[in-house]
């Protein structure tokens, strides 16, 4: 498998190939099929998800639990197209990708196997990229590695690719960041016309087509639902636990990971959830040392002394339909009994399921950690409806036991 650079090619050995991209947020990936004139023959050249099919070309929703994708059968490609271009942005409206720089991987799409990688190096303030391109050159297709970036989101990509955005304001040009280094640039397009800053794939004229779920705010900005599938939350943001209008009144399991962060150190982390009342009030902990609390409600798995191993190191099962009506918040911590520091741990994530199904439903992954032993990972909290919502925290707390983060975690409630 080559790991790609900017400006950097490579011939496919695969007539079908699916270009995913992934990144620790969710993403609206999409492609455009374009003329040798750099621009799009009609909006049915756009391909998303809301229009996932065109000829020769389709997206692939990963479900949540995936990264999404578009495939290109270059055999079926229509003569006078020479170029897919794969886009991408953050699904949070506003969003940059600074800090949450994405991966393509070019695959066989028949059997999955990676061809190529590829990470936009040093992004900043781009709300939208042009991660890779699948092109025709001398009679044969290769992919190459581009990363270019716009601050207008997509309503800049695709304004340059001549693509119609519904209630366009008058004409200014697009504002692309950082023009990639090419190996062989594409011939320079039009001035376009300015797009609504408000623009996303949704408003493109297409054909009918049932409406999509809105987007997600921007980190803290407010709260998405579950109808998109898996929702990757960025600290402060809140999901609420309802799908399809309807809430998730079922077992759910907190799921918690981590690593050492250097070879041969282990960590003994410790999970817990500690429960409130409507005052704030400590109704119960639940830890490694009490295993069942509030009448089998919420149950631990057990003690990790390591965190070796794939998968959750710990989990905490929580039936919701059945938590006594006093029981209206539930925050997540974990500590270092050990007495490390959580600069020393690597890769801390928490990850809600749906207990039933094993669906993951929300993930948090804890970046940027302190130099303290104890970490509030997320809270869920009972509204007045009798919804749920889900809110990530990533706070940290001077404490190696849970009894430590009882006060500090009512205060965050």
């Amino acid at each position: 498998m080559t790991a790609m650079t900017p400006g950097s090619n490579i011939p496919l050995s695969a007539t079908r190939v699916a270009v995913d991209v992934a990144a620790p947020v969710r993403l609206d990936v999409s492609g455009l099929l374009l003329t040798a004139d750099g621009k799009v023959r009609s909006d049915d050249d756009f391909i998303f998800y809301n229009q996932p099919t065109g000829p020769g070309v389709s997206y692939r929703s990963g479900g949540g639990a995936a990264p999404d994708a578009i495939v290109v059968d270059t055999a079926a490609v229509p003569p006078g197209i020479e170029k897919i271009v794969v886009t991408a942005s953050p699904d949070a409206a506003g969003q940059t990708f600074q800090g949450i720089e994405p991966t393509a991987t070019i695959r066989d799409a028949d059997s999955g196997g990676a061809l190529a990688t590829f990470t936009p190096p040093q992004l900043g303030s781009e709300t939208a990229l042009v991660v890779v391109e699948i092109y025709l050159r001398n009679g044969a297709w290769k992919a190459r590695a581009v990363g270019q970036g716009y601050a207008n989101g997509l309503a800049g990509i695709a304004t340059d690719f001549g693509v119609s955005v519904e209630d366009e304001p008058a004409a200014a040009p697009s504002a692309p960041v950082a023009p990639p280094v090419a190996a062989a640039p594409a011939p320079a397009p039009a001035a376009p016309s300015a797009p609504t800053p408000s623009y996303d794939p949704r408003t493109v004229a297409a054909p009918p087509a049932p409406p999509a779920a809105p987007a997600a705010p921007a980190p803290g900005s407010g709260k998405i639902n579950l109808d998109k599938g898996r929702v990757n939350l960025q600290k402060n943001q809140t999901v609420s636990l309802v799908k399809g209008g309807r809430p998730l009144l079922s077992q759910v399991r907190m799921g918690l990971g981590w690593e050492p962060a250097y070879r041969g150190k282990d960590i003994d982390l410790d999970a817990s959830v500690i429960a409130y009342g409507p005052q704030r009030n400590h109704l119960d902990s639940c830890y490694f040392g009490k295993l069942t609390i509030l009448n089998g409600a919420v149950k631990h798995s057990g003690d990790n002394l390591t965190g070796e191993g794939g998968g959750d190191d710990e989990s905490i099962t929580v039936d919701l339909g059945r938590l006594p009506a006093d029981a209206t918040g539930l925050v997540f911590t974990v500590n270092s009994f050990s007495g490390q520091k959580f600069t020393e741990v690597a890769k801390a994530y928490c990850r809600l399921i749906d207990a039933a199904s094993g669906e993951e439903l929300v993930r948090f992954d804890l970046t940027g950690a302190e130099p303290q032993t104890g970490v509030m990972m997320a809270k869920l909290i009972k509204q007045f409806s009798g919804e749920w919502e889900m809110t990530a925290m990533g706070d940290f707390v001077k404490s190696r036991t849970v009894r430590g983060m009882v006060k500090p975690a009512a205060q965050a409630l």
